[in-house]
């Protein structure tokens, strides 16, 4: 009687790994259809049987010119191990995807206790489809970003079309982190990221525009392109997608959407309207007029851009925003590009693992399942990724945990640093001296990933050649006693945005005279650094010509040695003064006065006009008729 076993199955009740089943399989000449098995029971036996003596050889069964990755696989092992015995053990750098040699192969898989039994490709049976790039997949929605100047309605403009209202729940009226949303149409669905309009979160921004297809790009009508809109267009270019210029705020009496477009000529974005290829829609997101318009232009745009993935394909997508939620733990919206997204399937993202949980989609109802351009929130991970982090997914926990664990790892010893002194905000601005401190070295804790990114790329910014910040650690929640202990031992300060420390923080920052600062406005935060900066900068000297001075005379002294007697000519010289002795047309000394003398008594300053006694520091072959030039070294920044 024909029954159905999966491959995993199969491996897990005879103790074995999936590859040793599969290799198996290839020898009988058995196909698996997408891992599941059609057989009667006779010869499922017979199968168990050559299974089990296949796997007690410890053999397995490999084509020529594999991979790190597919040999990690057919072993039952993770990749990371895979990776480390080839660098360490065989002295073989390579990546997951390197094609090794057949005889680095069989020494790799000696490590792990098994012989390599070298087959032929059999040819793929009719009923296994071809795998399928996402060119030739089937149509999927676009995903677009909103970007533009703040305060020009970008939140207003999704907010009319998702017919919902976030825009209360923002502090000064900034989107604070990004969004998606689907939106379902009469002509299609949309899929939007809601990016933030303020310069300060450049960072949030540039990543939208990395994952999207079409930029919808809003200017006022009534203030037209402002500075924001300007870097807005540069990402886009950047980016290489499809612009659509939303005109807002027609309905205002004082709009003038006739010299927006005259506007966008002069940074090479020429209209339809006058010949070029850039789309413009006239729209109000408070009456909505023309906003049918420009979801129509959407549709069309994504139609000419025959946008494809496969559904059935390898599961590919990216990380859109993540927070820590404290009912439900680790919280990821994933934008799924490739491939399905399934309840129960294993995935990396980052240095983060873990088994999809549960998911929900934009509007909070679960689902089972994620097709390409749709937004997700994902359930179950191990810790908070990061906004722009992968999607990959993995065939078991452990190698999950393996490939999180290591990446970890790594950004841990990129971090590492040795213990400073402690520093303050307050202490760092008011210095007015050069310091060996050269860096600020920061813990930035915020309510979600998205804005720990966007506060790490101001801080970016203002890196300078002789003081940078160095952000040691960052992450999402409130600022904890670990976060303190961490600034405590390498001398940092811990900046909280839109979060506060928990009380046994508060009482372990004393303790430890760790400062901690929190905001809720990003440009404060701007502002404080900035000052900490200029504090820590080392102050800019020049030398500045004060006097001439001519040798009348050379003295040779029993006590004092060699001394010039001079008159200043110009200016002054002081004690301690750089200066240059000048032969005629040559330089013959460059150095600092030692000791200066006045009828035999010492003197820090002499004026033009007066005589006195020039002694230098490790120099004294000077001649009568050299000329003295004296320098005063001041500080200019």
């Amino acid at each position: 009687m024909p029954v159905q076993v999966s491959v995993p199955e199969l491996a897990d009740e005879l103790k074995v790994v999936p590859g040793q089943v599969e290799a198996v399989l290839q020898d009988f000449g058995v196909a698996s259809e997408h891992g599941v098995l059609d057989i009667d029971d006779d010869a499922l036996e017979m199968l168990r049987q050559a299974i089990t003596e296949a796997a007690g050889a410890k053999q397995i069964r490999l084509l020529p010119g594999r991979t790190p990755r597919e040999i990690a696989t057919a072993i039952g092992v993770a990749d990371n191990d895979v990776l480390k015995a080839l660098m360490t053990k065989l002295k073989v750098m390579a990546t997951l995807t390197t094609t090794l040699e057949n005889d680095v192969s069989e020494k790799l898989a000696k490590q792990f206790g098994y012989d390599v039994l070298w087959g032929e490709a059999a040819p793929a049976p009719a009923a296994v489809e071809e795998p399928v790039s996402p060119s030739k997949g089937v149509i999927r929605p676009p995903v677009v970003t909103i970007l533009g100047h703040v305060d020009h309605g970008k939140t207003s403009l999704l907010d009319f079309i998702r017919k919902t209202n976030v825009v209360d729940k923002e502090h000064g009226g900034i989107t604070q982190h990004i969004g998606a949303y689907q939106v379902e149409l009469k002509g299609g669905t949309i899929t939007f990221l809601d990016t933030p309009g303020h310069a300060a979160f450049t960072a949030m921004r540039a990543r939208g525009a990395a994952v999207t297809d079409i930029a919808i790009l809003v200017i006022a009508a009534d203030d037209g392109i402002m500075p924001q809109t300007i870097e807005a267009i540069s990402h886009v270019k950047s980016a290489d997608v499809p612009i659509i210029v939303a005109i807002n705020k027609c309905d205002r009496p004082e709009a003038n959407p006739d010299r927006v477009m005259q506007q966008l000529t002069e940074h090479e974005l020429i209209p339809e309207a006058y010949g070029g290829q850039v789309i413009t829609a006239n729209v109000s997101a408070m009456t909505g007029d023309g906003i049918d318009h420009l979801l129509e232009m959407i549709l069309l745009q994504a139609e000419v851009l025959e946008l494809k993935a496969e559904p059935k394909g390898e599961l590919a997508g990216v990380v859109i925003e993540a927070q820590l939620d404290k009912g439900r733990g680790p919280v990821a919206t994933v934008l799924i590009q490739n491939g399905t997204l399934r309840r129960g399937d294993i995935i990396v993202l980052g240095d983060s693992t873990g088994k999809v949980r549960a998911m929900t989609d934009h509007q909070g109802v679960q689902i089972k399942e994620a097709l390409p351009a749709m937004p997700v929130e994902v359930l179950g991970l191990d810790r908070v990724p990061k906004p722009g982090d992968k999607l990959e997914q993995m065939q078991t926990e452990k190698a999950g945990r393996a490939i999180a664990k290591q990446r970890l790892h790594v950004q841990q010893v990129a971090a590492n640093v040795g213990p400073v002194r402690k520093v303050s905000l307050r202490d760092i601005a008011n210095l007015g001296k050069p310091t060996e401190i050269t860096s600020l070295r920061l813990i930035v804790k915020s309510d979600v990933q998205g804005s720990v990114e966007a506060v790490k790329g101001v801080l970016d910014k203002l890196n300078q050649d002789e003081v940078d910040v160095k952000i040691l650690h960052s992450g999402v929640g409130s600022i904890t006693e670990n976060d303190i202990l961490l600034a405590g031992a390498s001398g940092a300060i811990c900046v909280g945005f839109n979060v506060k420390p928990v009380p046994k923080a508060k009482s372990e920052a004393e303790r430890q005279h760790v400062e901690i600062r929190t905001y809720k406005i990003i440009y404060e935060l701007v502002e404080d650094i900035e000052a900490a900066m200029k504090g820590l900068l080392k102050p800019k000297f020049e030398d500045q010509y004060i006097g001439t001075v001519e040798i009348r005379a050379v003295y040779k002294l029993t006590k004092a040695g060699v001394v010039a007697g001079c008159h200043v000519t110009d200016g002054k010289v002081i004690r301690g003064a750089i200066c240059k002795v000048t032969r005629g047309d040559e330089t013959v000394h460059k150095g600092t006065i030692e000791s200066l003398r006045n009828v035999k008594q010492d003197a820090k300053e002499m004026v033009a006009g007066q005589d006195c006694g020039v002694r230098f520091v490790d120099w004294a072959d000077f001649k009568q008729g050299d000329v003295i030039e004296a320098f005063e070294r001041v500080q200019v920044g």
